[in-house]
């Protein structure tokens, strides 16, 4: 299918960001939209940006119509200031827009979780993430693809000690991850988005979960 449309939630962060450069370059999408509280400075004919309030989700409701979404939402327990403000992201904005794209005929939702993710986990981190992979899975997309990457690497707006320390520490051990542990070993946000998008063009119908060695190889 050529000019297809497209949403990405999530443009400003480290995959998003990644994600919306690969759709404008990307032939087989004539339309890329996104939605954002502060205004994109980029000049693309296919390029739509509309900068909303994501707590009147009533406003937000009849942007929400393309053939893809691409969600990147996400936070930190940290960046968020309490698990309960986390929650509110990671689970309920993200579930909230998923409902209104499911509305407006969405045909594909793509979303990143984590590498594990599990509605049973001890981890508030891990458990939100599980959840919310089984919401957005219960909605019954005609398709529904997860991603759950490992470690990111790429370039951030801010620096994240806990992040860059891990990185530092992980990029040296990759090589020697092997059989089941190659999921752990660290990702590029870049490829993230590339797997995202070579997912997009491959038929597929249902729910598929893609692991982060496997974002890897596509």
């Amino acid at each position: 299918m050529t000019n297809k449309s497209a949403i990405v939630l999530g443009a400003t962060g480290l995959i998003g960001s990644h994600l919306l450069k690969q759709l404008l370059a990307d032939e087989s999408y004539g339309k890329v939209t996104v939605l954002v509280r502060r205004p994109l400075e980029i000049d693309d004919p296919k390029f739509e940006q509309h900068v909303v309030d994501f707590a009147d989700l009533s406003s937000i409701a009849p942007l929400m119509k393309a053939d893809d979404v691409f969600c990147c939402l996400g936070t930190t327990h940290k960046k968020a200031g309490s698990k309960e403000a986390f929650y509110a992201v990671d689970f309920t904005l993200v579930h909230e827009l998923a409902k209104l794209a499911k509305a407006g005929d969405c045909e594909h939702s793509l979303m990143v979780s984590s590498i594990g993710a599990n509605p049973k986990a001890s981890s508030s981190y891990m458990k939100t993430k599980g959840e919310i992979e089984q919401a957005i899975a219960d909605l019954n997309f005609p398709r529904t693809s997860i991603f759950r990457p490992s470690l990111l690497l790429g370039e951030r707006k801010e620096y994240r000690v806990g992040e860059g320390l891990s990185e530092a520490f992980m990029r040296p051990l990759a090589p020697l991850m092997l059989g089941p542990l190659k999921r752990y070993r660290p990702i590029a946000a870049a490829q993230v988005a590339k797997g995202m998008i070579a997912t997009a063009h491959l038929k597929g119908q249902g729910l598929e979960v893609y692991q982060s060695d496997q974002i890897a190889g596509m």
